[in-house]
Protein backbone atom coordinates (compact mmCIF):
# COMPACT_ATOMS: atom_id res chain seq x y z
CA UNK A 1 0.00 0.00 0.00
CA UNK A 2 1.11 3.56 -0.60
CA UNK A 3 2.52 5.58 2.26
CA UNK A 4 0.10 8.14 3.69
CA UNK A 5 0.80 11.55 5.15
CA UNK A 6 -0.30 12.15 8.74
CA UNK A 7 -3.31 14.14 7.52
CA UNK A 8 -4.38 11.29 5.25
CA UNK A 9 -3.73 8.81 8.05
CA UNK A 10 -6.13 10.71 10.33
CA UNK A 11 -8.76 10.57 7.58
CA UNK A 12 -8.29 6.81 7.24
CA UNK A 13 -8.58 6.25 10.98
CA UNK A 14 -12.06 7.77 10.87
CA UNK A 15 -13.09 4.81 8.73
CA UNK A 16 -11.29 2.11 10.64
CA UNK A 17 -12.42 3.34 14.04
CA UNK A 18 -16.11 3.77 13.22
CA UNK A 19 -17.00 1.87 10.06
CA UNK A 20 -20.81 1.69 9.83
CA UNK A 21 -22.62 -1.55 9.21
CA UNK A 22 -25.30 -1.10 6.56
CA UNK A 23 -28.19 -3.55 6.38
CA UNK A 24 -26.88 -7.01 5.44
CA UNK A 25 -23.37 -5.67 4.83
CA UNK A 26 -20.14 -7.58 5.31
CA UNK A 27 -18.13 -7.19 8.46
CA UNK A 28 -14.73 -5.74 7.60
CA UNK A 29 -11.77 -7.47 9.20
CA UNK A 30 -10.09 -4.16 10.04
CA UNK A 31 -7.08 -3.60 12.24
CA UNK A 32 -6.41 -0.01 13.25
CA UNK A 33 -2.68 -0.54 12.71
CA UNK A 34 -3.05 -1.97 9.20
CA UNK A 35 -4.61 0.31 6.61
CA UNK A 36 -4.56 -2.40 3.95
CA UNK A 37 -7.17 -4.35 5.93
CA UNK A 38 -9.85 -1.97 4.66
CA UNK A 39 -10.58 -4.31 1.71
CA UNK A 40 -10.66 -7.52 3.75
CA UNK A 41 -14.24 -8.77 4.11
CA UNK A 42 -15.19 -11.47 6.58
CA UNK A 43 -16.04 -14.56 4.51
CA UNK A 44 -19.72 -15.37 4.11
CA UNK A 45 -21.74 -17.88 2.10
CA UNK A 46 -20.73 -20.07 -0.82
CA UNK A 47 -21.11 -17.89 -3.97
CA UNK A 48 -19.66 -14.44 -4.64
CA UNK A 49 -20.75 -11.92 -7.27
CA UNK A 50 -18.64 -8.81 -7.87
CA UNK A 51 -20.24 -6.07 -9.93
CA UNK A 52 -19.03 -2.84 -11.50
CA UNK A 53 -20.79 -0.53 -13.94
CA UNK A 54 -20.63 2.74 -15.87
CA UNK A 55 -16.84 3.09 -15.81
CA UNK A 56 -17.11 5.13 -19.01
CA UNK A 57 -13.68 4.06 -20.18
CA UNK A 58 -11.83 5.67 -17.27
CA UNK A 59 -8.76 3.44 -17.08
CA UNK A 60 -6.93 5.80 -14.72
CA UNK A 61 -8.02 7.03 -11.27
CA UNK A 62 -10.27 10.08 -11.42
CA UNK A 63 -11.87 12.80 -9.37
CA UNK A 64 -15.65 12.44 -9.45
CA UNK A 65 -18.03 14.68 -7.51
CA UNK A 66 -21.33 13.08 -6.53
CA UNK A 67 -24.51 15.10 -7.26
CA UNK A 68 -25.94 17.88 -5.15
CA UNK A 69 -29.27 17.54 -6.99
CA UNK A 70 -30.91 14.14 -7.53
CA UNK A 71 -34.63 14.73 -7.15
CA UNK A 72 -37.14 11.97 -6.54
CA UNK A 73 -40.92 12.28 -6.54
CA UNK A 74 -44.02 10.19 -5.99
CA UNK A 75 -43.03 6.68 -4.82
CA UNK A 76 -39.34 7.61 -5.00
CA UNK A 77 -39.56 10.72 -2.83
CA UNK A 78 -36.99 10.57 -0.05
CA UNK A 79 -35.75 7.12 -1.05
CA UNK A 80 -32.31 6.14 -2.32
CA UNK A 81 -30.77 7.35 -4.54
CA UNK A 82 -32.78 10.58 -4.30
CA UNK A 83 -31.07 11.79 -1.12
CA UNK A 84 -27.99 14.00 -1.36
CA UNK A 85 -25.42 15.83 0.72
CA UNK A 86 -25.79 15.99 4.50
CA UNK A 87 -29.19 14.29 4.25
CA UNK A 88 -27.55 11.28 2.62
CA UNK A 89 -24.99 11.11 5.41
CA UNK A 90 -27.74 11.32 8.04
CA UNK A 91 -29.86 8.69 6.27
CA UNK A 92 -27.03 6.15 6.36
CA UNK A 93 -25.45 7.29 9.63
CA UNK A 94 -22.04 8.03 8.14
CA UNK A 95 -21.61 11.70 9.05
CA UNK A 96 -18.07 12.24 10.29
CA UNK A 97 -16.75 9.20 8.44
CA UNK A 98 -14.52 11.14 6.09
CA UNK A 99 -13.69 8.32 3.70
CA UNK A 100 -17.32 7.36 3.09
CA UNK A 101 -18.41 11.01 3.07
CA UNK A 102 -15.95 11.53 0.21
CA UNK A 103 -17.00 8.41 -1.67
CA UNK A 104 -20.78 8.70 -1.39
CA UNK A 105 -21.53 12.45 -1.29
CA UNK A 106 -20.48 15.88 -2.50
CA UNK A 107 -20.04 17.15 1.09
CA UNK A 108 -16.61 18.75 1.63
CA UNK A 109 -15.62 17.42 -1.78
CA UNK A 110 -12.66 19.73 -2.40
CA UNK A 111 -11.27 19.23 1.12
CA UNK A 112 -11.55 15.44 0.94
CA UNK A 113 -10.19 15.29 -2.62
CA UNK A 114 -7.12 17.24 -1.56
CA UNK A 115 -6.48 14.86 1.34
CA UNK A 116 -7.37 11.55 -0.31
CA UNK A 117 -6.81 12.07 -4.01
CA UNK A 118 -8.44 10.23 -6.84
CA UNK A 119 -10.70 7.19 -6.87
CA UNK A 120 -10.99 4.21 -9.18
CA UNK A 121 -8.48 3.14 -11.79
CA UNK A 122 -8.48 -0.24 -13.53
CA UNK A 123 -5.06 -1.19 -12.14
CA UNK A 124 -6.38 -0.55 -8.62
CA UNK A 125 -9.68 -2.31 -9.38
CA UNK A 126 -7.80 -5.37 -10.62
CA UNK A 127 -5.82 -5.50 -7.37
CA UNK A 128 -9.06 -5.54 -5.36
CA UNK A 129 -10.87 -7.94 -7.73
CA UNK A 130 -7.98 -10.40 -7.71
CA UNK A 131 -7.76 -10.26 -3.91
CA UNK A 132 -11.50 -10.78 -3.41
CA UNK A 133 -11.62 -13.53 -6.03
CA UNK A 134 -8.62 -15.41 -4.66
CA UNK A 135 -9.64 -14.88 -1.05
CA UNK A 136 -13.08 -16.38 -1.63
CA UNK A 137 -12.24 -18.94 -4.30
CA UNK A 138 -12.04 -18.39 -8.06
CA UNK A 139 -14.37 -21.29 -8.75
CA UNK A 140 -17.09 -19.68 -6.60
CA UNK A 141 -16.77 -16.09 -7.91
CA UNK A 142 -18.18 -14.12 -10.86
CA UNK A 143 -17.32 -10.60 -12.05
CA UNK A 144 -20.19 -8.73 -13.73
CA UNK A 145 -19.91 -5.57 -15.84
CA UNK A 146 -23.10 -3.52 -16.10
CA UNK A 147 -22.24 -1.59 -19.29
CA UNK A 148 -21.22 1.91 -20.38
CA UNK A 149 -17.66 0.63 -20.37
CA UNK A 150 -16.51 1.16 -23.97
CA UNK A 151 -17.25 4.92 -24.16
CA UNK A 152 -16.16 8.04 -22.30
CA UNK A 153 -12.50 8.67 -23.10
CA UNK A 154 -10.37 9.72 -26.04
CA UNK A 155 -8.65 6.34 -26.25
CA UNK A 156 -11.96 4.47 -26.23
CA UNK A 157 -13.18 6.65 -29.09
CA UNK A 158 -9.94 6.31 -31.05
CA UNK A 159 -9.87 2.51 -30.66
CA UNK A 160 -13.66 2.14 -31.07
CA UNK A 161 -13.95 0.61 -27.62
CA UNK A 162 -11.26 -2.00 -28.12
CA UNK A 163 -9.00 -0.59 -25.41
CA UNK A 164 -11.78 -1.30 -22.92
CA UNK A 165 -12.44 -4.78 -24.29
CA UNK A 166 -8.80 -5.58 -23.59
CA UNK A 167 -9.07 -4.10 -20.08
CA UNK A 168 -12.21 -6.13 -19.36
CA UNK A 169 -10.49 -9.31 -20.51
CA UNK A 170 -7.47 -8.63 -18.32
CA UNK A 171 -9.74 -7.78 -15.38
CA UNK A 172 -11.49 -11.13 -15.79
CA UNK A 173 -15.06 -9.99 -16.46
CA UNK A 174 -17.36 -13.00 -16.80
CA UNK A 175 -20.68 -11.44 -17.89
CA UNK A 176 -21.49 -8.04 -19.43
CA UNK A 177 -24.38 -5.95 -20.78
CA UNK A 178 -24.44 -2.68 -22.69
CA UNK A 179 -25.76 0.79 -23.48
CA UNK A 180 -23.20 3.28 -24.83
CA UNK A 181 -21.53 0.22 -26.31
CA UNK A 182 -24.28 0.47 -28.95
CA UNK A 183 -23.19 3.96 -30.04
CA UNK A 184 -20.55 2.35 -32.21
CA UNK A 185 -21.66 0.85 -35.49
CA UNK A 186 -23.37 -2.53 -35.28
CA UNK A 187 -20.51 -4.30 -37.02
CA UNK A 188 -18.08 -2.73 -34.53
CA UNK A 189 -20.23 -3.85 -31.61
CA UNK A 190 -20.28 -7.42 -32.90
CA UNK A 191 -16.54 -7.36 -33.55
CA UNK A 192 -15.90 -6.20 -29.98
CA UNK A 193 -18.28 -8.81 -28.56
CA UNK A 194 -16.32 -11.52 -30.40
CA UNK A 195 -13.09 -10.19 -28.86
CA UNK A 196 -14.65 -10.10 -25.39
CA UNK A 197 -13.95 -13.08 -23.12
CA UNK A 198 -17.11 -12.36 -21.13
CA UNK A 199 -20.60 -13.42 -22.22
CA UNK A 200 -22.49 -10.40 -23.58
CA UNK A 201 -26.18 -10.72 -22.68
CA UNK A 202 -29.40 -8.88 -23.59
CA UNK A 203 -32.90 -10.33 -23.33
CA UNK A 204 -34.40 -7.04 -24.55
CA UNK A 205 -32.42 -6.45 -27.75
CA UNK A 206 -34.18 -7.94 -30.75
CA UNK A 207 -33.52 -8.01 -34.48
CA UNK A 208 -36.08 -6.17 -36.59
CA UNK A 209 -38.38 -8.43 -38.60
CA UNK A 210 -37.60 -6.67 -41.89
CA UNK A 211 -33.86 -7.14 -41.27
CA UNK A 212 -34.47 -10.85 -40.68
CA UNK A 213 -36.65 -11.03 -43.81
CA UNK A 214 -33.99 -9.29 -45.89
CA UNK A 215 -31.30 -11.46 -44.28
CA UNK A 216 -28.98 -8.53 -43.66
CA UNK A 217 -25.47 -9.32 -42.51
CA UNK A 218 -26.17 -8.00 -38.99
CA UNK A 219 -29.44 -9.94 -38.73
CA UNK A 220 -27.75 -13.17 -39.77
CA UNK A 221 -25.25 -12.77 -36.92
CA UNK A 222 -28.05 -12.81 -34.34
CA UNK A 223 -27.70 -15.18 -31.41
CA UNK A 224 -31.12 -16.71 -32.13
CA UNK A 225 -32.65 -15.92 -35.53
CA UNK A 226 -35.85 -17.86 -34.80
CA UNK A 227 -36.61 -15.97 -31.58
CA UNK A 228 -35.08 -12.72 -32.82
CA UNK A 229 -32.55 -12.35 -30.00
CA UNK A 230 -29.60 -10.27 -31.18
CA UNK A 231 -27.58 -11.51 -28.19
CA UNK A 232 -27.76 -14.38 -25.74
CA UNK A 233 -30.56 -13.54 -23.26
CA UNK A 234 -29.20 -15.38 -20.22
CA UNK A 235 -26.53 -17.74 -19.00
CA UNK A 236 -26.18 -20.33 -16.24
CA UNK A 237 -22.97 -20.19 -14.23
CA UNK A 238 -21.73 -22.84 -11.82
CA UNK A 239 -20.21 -21.36 -8.68
CA UNK A 240 -18.86 -24.22 -6.63
CA UNK A 241 -21.88 -26.39 -5.98
CA UNK A 242 -24.35 -23.58 -6.77
CA UNK A 243 -25.99 -22.83 -10.13
CA UNK A 244 -26.70 -19.15 -10.72
CA UNK A 245 -28.72 -17.74 -13.63
CA UNK A 246 -27.68 -14.33 -15.00
CA UNK A 247 -30.17 -12.52 -17.28
CA UNK A 248 -29.00 -9.55 -19.34
CA UNK A 249 -30.95 -6.28 -19.61
CA UNK A 250 -29.52 -3.61 -21.92
CA UNK A 251 -30.58 0.03 -21.68
CA UNK A 252 -34.16 -0.15 -22.99
CA UNK A 253 -34.24 3.29 -24.64
CA UNK A 254 -30.95 3.14 -26.53
CA UNK A 255 -32.47 4.00 -29.91
CA UNK A 256 -34.35 6.96 -28.41
CA UNK A 257 -31.53 8.42 -26.31
CA UNK A 258 -28.82 7.56 -28.87
CA UNK A 259 -28.74 7.35 -32.68
CA UNK A 260 -30.66 4.51 -34.32
CA UNK A 261 -28.62 5.13 -37.47
CA UNK A 262 -25.60 3.27 -36.06
CA UNK A 263 -27.60 0.12 -35.24
CA UNK A 264 -30.53 0.12 -37.71
CA UNK A 265 -31.31 -3.60 -37.43
CA UNK A 266 -31.88 -3.76 -33.66
CA UNK A 267 -34.73 -2.76 -31.35
CA UNK A 268 -34.60 -2.07 -27.61
CA UNK A 269 -37.35 -2.09 -24.99
CA UNK A 270 -38.14 -2.69 -21.31
CA UNK A 271 -39.52 -6.10 -22.34
CA UNK A 272 -40.75 -6.82 -18.82
CA UNK A 273 -43.27 -9.43 -20.00
CA UNK A 274 -40.54 -11.37 -21.76
CA UNK A 275 -38.35 -10.97 -18.67
CA UNK A 276 -41.08 -12.67 -16.62
CA UNK A 277 -41.34 -15.46 -19.20
CA UNK A 278 -37.58 -16.02 -19.10
CA UNK A 279 -37.49 -16.05 -15.29
CA UNK A 280 -40.37 -18.54 -15.22
CA UNK A 281 -38.70 -20.74 -17.82
CA UNK A 282 -35.35 -20.66 -16.01
CA UNK A 283 -36.95 -21.45 -12.65
CA UNK A 284 -38.95 -24.36 -14.10
CA UNK A 285 -36.45 -25.92 -16.47
CA UNK A 286 -32.98 -24.89 -15.32
CA UNK A 287 -33.67 -25.21 -11.56
CA UNK A 288 -31.10 -22.58 -10.55
CA UNK A 289 -30.25 -21.77 -6.96
CA UNK A 290 -30.42 -18.03 -7.66
CA UNK A 291 -31.66 -15.71 -10.43
CA UNK A 292 -29.74 -12.48 -11.00
CA UNK A 293 -30.56 -9.73 -13.52
CA UNK A 294 -27.55 -7.76 -14.77
CA UNK A 295 -29.25 -4.54 -15.78
CA UNK A 296 -28.64 -1.17 -17.37
CA UNK A 297 -32.18 0.09 -16.79
CA UNK A 298 -31.39 2.77 -14.21
CA UNK A 299 -32.13 2.60 -10.49
CA UNK A 300 -35.80 3.65 -10.42
CA UNK A 301 -36.61 1.52 -13.46
CA UNK A 302 -34.94 -1.47 -11.81
CA UNK A 303 -37.08 -0.92 -8.71
CA UNK A 304 -40.25 -0.94 -10.81
CA UNK A 305 -39.11 -4.06 -12.67
CA UNK A 306 -38.54 -5.69 -9.29
CA UNK A 307 -42.18 -4.86 -8.43
CA UNK A 308 -43.77 -6.21 -11.63
CA UNK A 309 -41.52 -9.22 -12.35
CA UNK A 310 -41.39 -12.01 -9.78
CA UNK A 311 -38.77 -14.69 -9.20
CA UNK A 312 -35.67 -12.47 -9.39
CA UNK A 313 -33.38 -12.58 -6.37
CA UNK A 314 -31.16 -9.58 -7.15
CA UNK A 315 -30.96 -6.90 -9.82
CA UNK A 316 -27.40 -5.65 -10.24
CA UNK A 317 -28.04 -2.33 -11.94
CA UNK A 318 -26.41 0.59 -13.64
CA UNK A 319 -27.02 3.57 -15.95
CA UNK A 320 -27.96 6.24 -13.40
CA UNK A 321 -24.51 6.27 -11.73
CA UNK A 322 -25.92 5.92 -8.23
CA UNK A 323 -23.62 4.67 -5.49
CA UNK A 324 -26.12 3.12 -3.06
CA UNK A 325 -24.47 1.36 -0.09
CA UNK A 326 -27.29 -1.11 0.54
CA UNK A 327 -29.14 -3.79 -1.38
CA UNK A 328 -32.58 -2.16 -1.56
CA UNK A 329 -35.53 -4.53 -0.90
CA UNK A 330 -38.52 -4.31 -3.25
CA UNK A 331 -41.66 -6.30 -2.47
CA UNK A 332 -43.64 -8.04 -5.20
CA UNK A 333 -46.38 -10.67 -5.39
CA UNK A 334 -44.06 -13.58 -4.71
CA UNK A 335 -41.59 -12.09 -2.25
CA UNK A 336 -38.69 -9.65 -2.30
CA UNK A 337 -36.18 -8.68 -4.99
CA UNK A 338 -33.11 -6.69 -3.96
CA UNK A 339 -31.90 -3.86 -6.18
CA UNK A 340 -28.22 -2.85 -6.21
CA UNK A 341 -26.22 -0.19 -8.05
CA UNK A 342 -22.47 0.35 -8.28
CA UNK A 343 -21.97 4.05 -9.03
CA UNK A 344 -19.72 5.05 -11.91
CA UNK A 345 -16.25 5.87 -13.23
CA UNK A 346 -14.64 2.95 -11.40
CA UNK A 347 -15.32 4.50 -7.98
CA UNK A 348 -17.03 1.41 -6.56
CA UNK A 349 -17.14 -2.35 -6.65
CA UNK A 350 -20.22 -4.22 -5.46
CA UNK A 351 -19.55 -7.42 -3.53
CA UNK A 352 -22.56 -9.73 -3.09
CA UNK A 353 -21.99 -12.97 -1.18
CA UNK A 354 -24.80 -15.52 -1.23
CA UNK A 355 -25.51 -18.28 1.26
CA UNK A 356 -27.18 -20.82 -1.01
CA UNK A 357 -28.83 -23.81 0.64
CA UNK A 358 -31.44 -26.29 -0.56
CA UNK A 359 -31.80 -24.65 -3.96
CA UNK A 360 -32.37 -21.07 -2.86
CA UNK A 361 -30.72 -18.00 -1.35
CA UNK A 362 -31.00 -18.38 2.41
CA UNK A 363 -29.07 -15.20 3.29
CA UNK A 364 -26.64 -12.70 1.80
CA UNK A 365 -24.07 -10.03 2.57
CA UNK A 366 -23.68 -6.98 0.35
CA UNK A 367 -21.03 -4.26 0.40
CA UNK A 368 -20.46 -1.35 -1.96
CA UNK A 369 -16.68 -0.97 -1.76
CA UNK A 370 -15.24 2.45 -2.65
CA UNK A 371 -12.03 2.17 -4.65
CA UNK A 372 -9.68 4.57 -2.85
CA UNK A 373 -6.73 4.78 -5.21
CA UNK A 374 -4.32 6.01 -2.52
CA UNK A 375 -4.81 2.81 -0.50
CA UNK A 376 -4.49 0.29 -3.31
CA UNK A 377 -1.33 -0.66 -5.21
CA UNK A 378 -1.60 -0.90 -8.98
CA UNK A 379 -1.69 -4.44 -10.33
CA UNK A 380 1.40 -4.65 -12.58
CA UNK A 381 -0.08 -6.31 -15.68
CA UNK A 382 -3.04 -3.89 -15.83
CA UNK A 383 -0.75 -0.92 -15.16
CA UNK A 384 1.42 -1.94 -18.13
CA UNK A 385 -1.64 -2.53 -20.33
CA UNK A 386 -2.97 0.96 -19.59
CA UNK A 387 0.42 2.54 -20.27
CA UNK A 388 0.73 0.67 -23.57
CA UNK A 389 -2.78 1.44 -24.81
CA UNK A 390 -2.43 5.14 -24.00
CA UNK A 391 1.15 5.51 -25.26
CA UNK A 392 0.32 6.33 -28.93
CA UNK A 393 -1.91 9.21 -27.83
CA UNK A 394 -0.01 10.66 -24.86
CA UNK A 395 1.15 13.85 -26.58
CA UNK A 396 -2.45 14.67 -27.48
CA UNK A 397 -3.94 13.56 -24.16
CA UNK A 398 -1.57 15.54 -21.95
CA UNK A 399 -1.81 18.79 -23.91
CA UNK A 400 -2.80 21.57 -21.48
CA UNK A 401 -5.61 23.80 -22.72
CA UNK A 402 -6.44 26.10 -19.79
CA UNK A 403 -6.43 26.30 -16.01
CA UNK A 404 -9.19 26.57 -13.43
CA UNK A 405 -9.78 27.82 -9.93
CA UNK A 406 -13.29 26.33 -10.00
CA UNK A 407 -14.25 22.71 -9.38
CA UNK A 408 -15.40 21.46 -12.77
CA UNK A 409 -17.96 18.66 -12.57
CA UNK A 410 -20.91 17.14 -14.35
CA UNK A 411 -23.48 15.12 -12.44
CA UNK A 412 -26.84 16.27 -11.21
CA UNK A 413 -30.31 16.95 -12.55
CA UNK A 414 -29.27 20.39 -13.87
CA UNK A 415 -26.20 22.24 -15.16
CA UNK A 416 -22.84 21.39 -13.68
CA UNK A 417 -19.81 23.62 -14.12
CA UNK A 418 -18.40 21.48 -16.96
CA UNK A 419 -21.79 21.69 -18.71
CA UNK A 420 -21.72 25.44 -18.32
CA UNK A 421 -18.33 25.68 -20.02
CA UNK A 422 -19.66 23.64 -22.94
CA UNK A 423 -22.77 25.84 -23.19
CA UNK A 424 -20.71 29.04 -22.94
CA UNK A 425 -18.37 27.72 -25.63
CA UNK A 426 -21.27 27.03 -27.98
CA UNK A 427 -22.82 30.48 -27.57
CA UNK A 428 -19.46 32.24 -27.84
CA UNK A 429 -17.78 30.36 -30.68
CA UNK A 430 -21.00 29.88 -32.64
CA UNK A 431 -22.20 33.45 -31.96
CA UNK A 432 -25.55 32.11 -30.75
CA UNK A 433 -28.13 33.55 -28.35
CA UNK A 434 -28.91 30.20 -26.74
CA UNK A 435 -27.08 26.92 -26.36
CA UNK A 436 -28.33 23.44 -25.54
CA UNK A 437 -26.17 20.55 -24.34
CA UNK A 438 -27.38 17.02 -23.50
CA UNK A 439 -27.87 16.01 -19.87
CA UNK A 440 -25.19 13.33 -19.96
CA UNK A 441 -24.21 11.79 -16.62
CA UNK A 442 -20.73 10.72 -17.72
CA UNK A 443 -17.69 12.94 -17.28
CA UNK A 444 -15.08 13.31 -14.55
CA UNK A 445 -14.19 16.28 -12.33
CA UNK A 446 -11.27 18.72 -12.42
CA UNK A 447 -10.05 20.26 -9.17
CA UNK A 448 -9.15 23.91 -8.50
CA UNK A 449 -5.55 24.61 -9.42
CA UNK A 450 -5.41 21.84 -12.01
CA UNK A 451 -4.57 22.36 -15.64
CA UNK A 452 -7.39 21.32 -17.96
CA UNK A 453 -5.92 18.82 -20.40
CA UNK A 454 -7.32 17.49 -23.65
CA UNK A 455 -7.77 14.19 -21.80
CA UNK A 456 -10.03 15.97 -19.27
CA UNK A 457 -12.05 17.63 -22.03
CA UNK A 458 -12.60 14.29 -23.75
CA UNK A 459 -14.09 12.73 -20.61
CA UNK A 460 -16.95 15.23 -21.22
CA UNK A 461 -17.23 14.98 -25.00
CA UNK A 462 -15.74 11.74 -26.41
CA UNK A 463 -18.53 10.09 -28.35
CA UNK A 464 -19.39 8.96 -31.86
CA UNK A 465 -21.86 11.77 -32.65
CA UNK A 466 -20.15 14.92 -31.32
CA UNK A 467 -20.95 17.21 -34.23
CA UNK A 468 -22.19 20.75 -33.51
CA UNK A 469 -24.93 22.79 -35.15
CA UNK A 470 -26.40 26.30 -35.31
CA UNK A 471 -30.06 26.70 -36.20
CA UNK A 472 -33.02 29.00 -35.79
CA UNK A 473 -35.56 27.76 -33.27
CA UNK A 474 -38.80 29.41 -32.24
CA UNK A 475 -39.46 30.20 -28.61
CA UNK A 476 -42.17 27.54 -28.64
CA UNK A 477 -39.73 24.93 -29.96
CA UNK A 478 -37.29 25.78 -27.17
CA UNK A 479 -40.03 25.38 -24.56
CA UNK A 480 -41.12 22.09 -26.14
CA UNK A 481 -37.55 20.75 -25.94
CA UNK A 482 -37.32 21.66 -22.24
CA UNK A 483 -40.76 20.15 -21.54
CA UNK A 484 -39.92 16.92 -23.35
CA UNK A 485 -36.67 16.38 -21.45
CA UNK A 486 -38.30 17.34 -18.14
CA UNK A 487 -40.99 14.69 -18.70
CA UNK A 488 -38.32 12.15 -19.51
CA UNK A 489 -36.55 12.97 -16.24
CA UNK A 490 -39.51 13.51 -13.91
CA UNK A 491 -42.21 11.24 -15.32
CA UNK A 492 -43.91 9.55 -12.34
CA UNK A 493 -43.68 6.19 -14.12
CA UNK A 494 -40.03 5.00 -14.15
CA UNK A 495 -40.72 2.94 -17.27
CA UNK A 496 -41.06 6.25 -19.15
CA UNK A 497 -37.84 7.77 -17.85
CA UNK A 498 -35.60 7.44 -20.86
CA UNK A 499 -32.18 8.28 -19.47
CA UNK A 500 -30.00 11.27 -18.68
CA UNK A 501 -30.61 14.47 -16.75
CA UNK A 502 -32.16 17.79 -17.75
CA UNK A 503 -30.85 19.37 -20.95
CA UNK A 504 -28.14 21.87 -20.09
CA UNK A 505 -28.75 25.44 -21.22
CA UNK A 506 -26.74 28.56 -21.91
CA UNK A 507 -28.06 32.06 -22.52
CA UNK A 508 -31.43 31.49 -20.87
CA UNK A 509 -32.97 31.12 -17.45
CA UNK A 510 -36.29 29.44 -16.72
CA UNK A 511 -38.58 28.19 -14.00
CA UNK A 512 -39.31 24.48 -13.61
CA UNK A 513 -41.85 22.66 -11.45
CA UNK A 514 -40.94 18.95 -11.63
CA UNK A 515 -44.23 18.00 -9.94
CA UNK A 516 -46.43 19.62 -12.61
CA UNK A 517 -48.03 17.78 -15.53
CA UNK A 518 -46.43 17.20 -18.91
CA UNK A 519 -46.34 20.47 -20.84
CA UNK A 520 -46.79 22.57 -17.71
CA UNK A 521 -43.42 22.16 -15.98
CA UNK A 522 -41.52 24.96 -17.77
CA UNK A 523 -42.30 28.68 -17.56
CA UNK A 524 -40.71 32.14 -17.61
CA UNK A 525 -37.96 31.39 -20.14
CA UNK A 526 -35.79 34.51 -20.32
CA UNK A 527 -32.68 35.57 -22.22
CA UNK A 528 -30.05 36.09 -19.51
CA UNK A 529 -28.17 38.87 -21.34
CA UNK A 530 -31.14 41.15 -21.91
CA UNK A 531 -33.79 39.91 -19.48
CA UNK A 532 -36.15 39.62 -22.45
CA UNK A 533 -38.84 36.94 -22.14
CA UNK A 534 -38.80 34.29 -24.85
CA UNK A 535 -41.62 34.88 -27.35
CA UNK A 536 -43.17 31.63 -28.66
CA UNK A 537 -43.45 32.83 -32.26
CA UNK A 538 -40.04 34.49 -32.45
CA UNK A 539 -36.90 32.84 -33.87
CA UNK A 540 -33.71 32.54 -31.81
CA UNK A 541 -30.23 31.46 -32.85
CA UNK A 542 -29.51 28.21 -31.02
CA UNK A 543 -26.25 26.25 -30.93
CA UNK A 544 -25.93 22.66 -29.77
CA UNK A 545 -24.37 19.27 -30.39
CA UNK A 546 -25.03 15.52 -30.22
CA UNK A 547 -28.05 15.24 -32.51
CA UNK A 548 -29.71 11.83 -32.37
CA UNK A 549 -31.85 11.89 -35.51
CA UNK A 550 -29.25 12.84 -38.10
CA UNK A 551 -25.64 13.95 -38.25
CA UNK A 552 -25.11 17.67 -37.68
CA UNK A 553 -22.83 19.64 -40.06
CA UNK A 554 -20.48 21.31 -37.57
CA UNK A 555 -17.11 20.42 -36.08
CA UNK A 556 -16.86 18.02 -33.10
CA UNK A 557 -17.79 19.78 -29.89
CA UNK A 558 -14.37 19.22 -28.33
CA UNK A 559 -12.91 21.50 -31.00
CA UNK A 560 -15.49 24.16 -30.12
CA UNK A 561 -14.77 23.92 -26.40
CA UNK A 562 -11.00 23.83 -26.86
CA UNK A 563 -11.12 27.00 -28.96
CA UNK A 564 -13.17 28.68 -26.24
CA UNK A 565 -10.90 27.53 -23.40
CA UNK A 566 -7.81 28.71 -25.26
CA UNK A 567 -9.40 32.15 -25.56
CA UNK A 568 -10.48 32.24 -21.90
CA UNK A 569 -7.22 30.67 -20.64
CA UNK A 570 -8.38 30.51 -16.99
CA UNK A 571 -11.75 29.58 -15.49
CA UNK A 572 -12.76 31.81 -12.56
CA UNK A 573 -16.03 33.17 -11.19
CA UNK A 574 -18.01 30.81 -13.39
CA UNK A 575 -21.74 31.48 -13.29
CA UNK A 576 -23.71 28.25 -13.61
CA UNK A 577 -27.16 28.74 -15.15
CA UNK A 578 -29.36 26.69 -12.86
CA UNK A 579 -33.12 27.13 -13.26
CA UNK A 580 -35.51 28.41 -10.62
CA UNK A 581 -36.83 25.12 -9.22
CA UNK A 582 -40.24 25.17 -7.51
CA UNK A 583 -42.37 22.44 -5.94
CA UNK A 584 -39.42 20.86 -4.12
CA UNK A 585 -39.91 22.06 -0.55
CA UNK A 586 -38.64 19.43 1.87
CA UNK A 587 -37.21 17.25 -0.90
CA UNK A 588 -33.99 15.56 0.34
CA UNK A 589 -32.76 15.24 -3.24
CA UNK A 590 -31.39 18.78 -3.31
CA UNK A 591 -28.96 20.71 -1.14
Amino acid sequence: MSKLSRREFVYMMAVLGAAPVFANSHTRMTDTNKLEDYYKLKPFGNARLMHMTDSHAQLLPVYFREPSVNLGFDSNFGKPPHIVGEKFLDYYGIKGNKRLEYAYSCVNFEKHAKAMGRTGGFAQIKTVVDFLRNNFGKEKTLLLDGGDTWQGSATALYTRGKDMVGAMNLLGVDVAVGHWEFTYKAEEVLENVKMLDAEFLAQNVKVKEDALFEETDIAMQAYDVDEGYAFKPYTIKKLGNARVAIIGQAFPYTTIANPQRFIPDWTFSINDENMQDIVNDIRENEKPDAVIVLSHNGYDTDKKMAEVVTGIDFIMGGHTHDGVPEAYPVKNEDGVTYVCNAGSNGKFLNVLDLDIQNGKVKDFKFTLLPIFSDLIPEEPSMKKYIQDVRAPFMKELTREIATTEETLFRRGNFNGSWDQIICDALTDIKDAQISLSPGFRWGTSVMPGQAITFDDLMTQTAMTYPETYVADRTGQMIKDILEDVADNLFNPDPFYQQGGDMVRTGGISYKINPTAKMGERISEITLTKTGEKIVPSKNYKVAGWSTVGSKSPGEPVWETVEAYLKNVKHIANLKVDTPDIVGIKGNPGII
